[in-house]
């Protein structure tokens, strides 16, 4: 158990270490502009093996964009929610959706759809202007992920420093992604809670 434990922690390492990375400065040529979007780090660059991002055009990148953004900041709230979860009450915090109150439940069912109506409207186009063959499409001018919510004045005003920021929260939601799923794995499987894994 406790090899398997230094193996995660390297990769943890590994992978935090290249959300400070530079950007790659080498990319290959694509025809939607995907090689210049924030997100490519040295060692791999621009790395679409599956060749997504090049069968793409610029609005469904642009989509896919916006869903990877979207999924990283849920699995950085989960991964950080689970560990606050677990110091509160005992066992796996898979088992403790069974326990959540009711009215709970309803508060962030009416949370998530305010949230999600205001990105709709920041975002997407209104469907009626849409043309048929272009579904979902993005505003011309919005960049994924940016709802204008910066309370703390975190967003650099230098595009350069912007994108390094938007890659560093690129990279930083990939290993969230990561490890929220091995997170729940690990819970499915052995029935304990991360914590316990850490420290029991």
């Amino acid at each position: 158990m406790k090899g398997s434990f230094f193996h995660f922690f390297l990769a943890t390492v590994a992978v935090s270490v290249s959300a400070f990375s530079e950007i790659a400065p080498n990319a290959p040529p694509a025809s939607n502009g995907a090689q210049y979007m924030p997100g490519a780090v040295a060692p791999l660059g621009f790395w679409d093996p599956l060749g997504f991002a090049s069968n793409a055009d610029v609005n469904t990148l642009k989509r896919y964009r916006e869903a990877e953004i979207v999924h990283g900041r849920v699995a950085m709230l989960v991964t950080v929610g689970t560990l606050a979860g677990e110091s509160l009450h005992s066992g796996p915090v898979i088992s403790h959706l069974s326990i959540t109150p009711k009215p709970l439940w309803v508060f962030l069912l009416f949370s998530v759809s305010f949230i999600e109506l205001i990105r709709a409207q920041i975002g997407w186009v209104e469907p009626e202007l849409v043309p048929p063959d272009q579904p979902g499409m993005l505003r011309a001018n919005y960049v994924p992920g940016n709802l204008g919510f910066d309370p703390l004045n975190f967003a650099p005003r230098d595009p350069l420093e912007f994108k390094v920021m938007q890659t560093k929260e690129l990279q930083n939601g990939r290993l969230a992604m990561i490890a929220a799923v091995g997170i729940m794995a690990q819970e499915t499987v052995d029935h304990k809670g991360i914590l316990e894994h850490l420290f029991g």
